[in-house]
């Protein structure tokens, strides 16, 4: 596990529009009942549920009752009912590449068809076990001394097989013009430090699995029973003591705790037995002089484990984190015991995903702007990138119009926050500038060689940035991806391919559907950038307070009222959401909502009192903002998503920032009796 939170995503969450000007999103004529049906059914619905008792319920009961979660997820609803249908299109677009044998060398056909292709080839990675690892276990063999092993664990992360911390070259975030080294916790087997001190019943479990896990990994590594034992348990002694000096989630949601920069000789002594001077050139860094490192504790330890445990348990340690790391593209004997543990006791998934899912996702992780370029011209017309920034143009101006209103916010700090918005860079489907992967060889027929390459390649390209102006073109993710984000760093909203499609937004569909959708995910990316932690961030993505203090402080009051209301939700037993962790995807779940209704509320439905299936154009705003997060989720999967994950659980995703709409009250005539029911001084209202 290692962690540096630079992207504000949404995790799954809904697809966004391709199709539609949203200057034309107003209803020129009624939709029939069919087409309106297409995307909000009242079918799903659940009418003996009150809507204000549990709207989540309400709007999705019988969908939920008729579709259990398949035995290959470990949760399902509309987000992976979207990825399913994108899944076949690029199933089609690879399997395609891989029939063409003779595509020509260094075409992108031919790369993501033969990476496709070593993949799938299930007999010759049968046959070659682990010997695909053999050469890097040999060298960590060669270990004799602290500086050994502190180079093995350098020439790993050259390799994109990096273990014990994170490293990255990335804008410096309080001068964001330039590129500076960046290293951050990790090293962990587990995903998460509290998994290795929690005594609860929940995390007791997984630990001592994950204790056995270790031991049976040694074991397929070739030790008998008792030496897999005693290595296992001194493997887990040293990842404990790492776990120990890591931040909390909750720690690492504030910037300015992450923001420690060092020339070398002030970080060489914060961390004993490593000279930084070495490890720069060991990790084919030349010409830096100074350094942020996220957590200098976790450095210090890291330091200090190199000579307080012996070589010969770092050597042990380096071993099973490779082959843990590499084990889903080994053998089934090592693919299985993975997946036994990652995804049967971690998330609750009873089968493997189909093989060529799972090989399609590494295709997409490894060479995702190759396989992009194919999927936009089989599937992203030229035209809808126009479209779609016709509708978040639309956002913005409402998103504007509401902090000119704000009567808790100085006309000074208001100025400040209309310029950022209007700073935004907006991306959608892909990059106008696709990266050059003409340096990257990919063979047929070695998965585990493809795979090292294209992360050396990832390796190379990232440092490679040194030196040299941001490129702020750059993306986070690649075409296919089913998601989108903030990045406080570029102030930029991104919209990929993937995710710009139905199921989601339709034509057809009414604009109360398109805005309960479409609009609140574009308003939920633009408050990304005034949540707890892109509000830290000025318009020109620097890490730089641009606040009053009185408004620093009114603003903090208002995401502490956030806090208290998700820390009360109760997930499972007695386990809670944590309001702390979540804050800034609640925060931008509130504000987006409330945008987009205020912009549905200029369309002709949003003026209208017509009906349609019964429900009023407010009635089906709501219901569509619902149908979003329609899904089920495993109550392993839900367990490790409380601990790590900065998402609410679906259900409070939905109910939570209705509670705190009066529009929502109004429009389902919610009393102080039903459950969902806030009083007004309780409601959270930010932007």
């Amino acid at each position: 596990m290692s962690f540096k939170p630079t992207l504000f995503a949404l995790a799954g969450i809904m697809a966004l529009s391709t199709n539609v000007d949203a200057q034309k999103m107003t209803s020129k004529a009624k939709p029939t009942t069919a087409a309106a049906r297409k995307l909000l059914d009242p079918a799903n619905m659940d009418l003996a549920v009150r809507p204000g008792d549990n709207f989540f319920m309400y709007a999705n009961g019988t969908w939920l009752r008729k579709n259990p979660i398949p035995k290959s997820e470990t949760r399902w609803g509309s987000f992976n009912e979207l990825q399913e249908n994108n899944y076949k299109v690029l199933h089609e677009i690879l399997d395609a590449a891989a029939a063409k044998k003779n595509a020509k060398l260094g075409s992108k056909e031919q790369k993501v068809g033969d990476f496709y292709r070593s993949g799938m080839d299930i007999a010759a990675i049968e046959k070659a076990g682990i010997t695909p690892l053999n050469t890097h276990l040999a060298r960590i063999d060669g270990a004799q001394t602290p500086s050994d092993i502190l180079a093995e664990i350098n020439l790993e992360h050259t390799e994109g097989l990096g273990t014990v911390f994170g490293f990255s070259v990335s804008p410096d975030d309080k001068n964001v013009t330039q590129q500076i080294c960046q290293f951050y916790q990790g090293g962990l087997g587990m995903p998460d430090r509290d998994y290795y001190f929690n005594t609860d019943d929940r995390t007791t479990k997984i630990r001592n699995a994950y204790k056995n896990y270790l031991v049976t990994m040694f074991g397929l590594m070739g030790e008998d029973a008792v030496s897999a034992k005693k290595d296992a348990g001194e493997v887990f002694v040293l990842e404990s003591a790492l776990a120990q000096a890591s931040m909390t989630r909750v720690e690492m949601r504030d910037p300015y705790k992450l923001y420690n920069k060092f020339n070398i000789a002030g970080l060489n002594a914060q961390t004993p037995n490593m000279d930084w001077t070495t490890v720069l050139t060991q990790l084919k860094v030349s010409g830096q002089d100074s350094l942020i490192i996220g957590q200098p504790k976790f450095f210090a330890e890291v330091g200090k484990q190199l000579t307080a445990t012996s070589v010969g348990v770092w050597k042990k340690y380096l071993k099973f984190h490779l082959v843990n790391d590499m084990s889903g593209f080994l053998s089934s004997k090592f693919d299985l015991a993975h997946f036994d543990f990652y995804g049967k006791t971690i998330r609750g998934q009873q089968e493997q995903k189909e093989r060529w899912k799972r090989v399609l996702n590494v295709v997409d992780g490894s060479i995702g702007e190759l396989l992009g370029q194919m999927y936009v011209d089989k599937t992203f017309k030229p035209e809808a990138k126009t479209r779609m920034l016709n509708l978040v143009n639309n956002l913005q101006k409402t998103y504007g119009d509401r902090i000119q209103r704000l009567d808790w916010m100085s006309d000074v700090t208001k100025k400040k926050a209309l310029g950022k918005l209007n700073t935004f860079i907006k991306k959608i489907g892909y990059p106008d500038k696709w990266k050059d992967y003409s340096s990257l060889a990919v063979v047929g027929n070695d998965y585990v060689k493809n795979i090292i390459a294209s992360s050396a390649f990832e390796y190379n390209y990232n440092v490679s940035k040194l030196g040299k102006p941001v490129d702020r073109t750059e993306w986070g993710m690649t075409p296919p991806t089913v998601n989108a984000y903030y990045n406080p760093g570029f102030n930029e909203i991104v919209f990929p391919a993937g995710i710009l499609q139905y199921p989601f937004f339709d034509f057809s569909a009414d604009d109360a559907v398109n805005y309960g959708g479409i609009g609140a995910v574009i308003g939920h990316e633009m408050t990304h950038g005034f949540d707890d932690q892109g509000s830290q961030y000025d318009e020109e993505g620097n890490l730089k307070n641009w606040w009053t203090d009185e408004d620093a402080k009114k603003f903090a009051e208002k995401t502490g009222v956030v806090i208290k209301q998700f820390d009360a939700y109760t997930v499972l037993d007695t386990v809670h959401v944590n309001g702390s962790l979540t804050i800034g995807e609640n925060l931008a779940d509130l504000g987006g909502l409330a945008i987009a209704y205020e912009a549905f509320q200029k369309t002709k439905q949003g003026q209208s009192k017509d009906k349609i299936d019964g429900f009023t154009g407010e009635q089906r705003f709501f219901l569509s903002w619902a149908q979003v997060w329609r899904a089920s989720t495993r109550d392993e999967e839900m367990f490790t998503r409380i601990k790590t994950d900065p998402h609410s659980p679906n259900l409070w995703r939905c109910n939570g920032p209705l509670s705190n709409m009066g529009e929502f009250y109004k429009a389902f005539n919610i009393q102080p009796t039903d459950k969902m029911y806030r009083a007004e001084n309780l409601r959270a209202k930010v932007w």
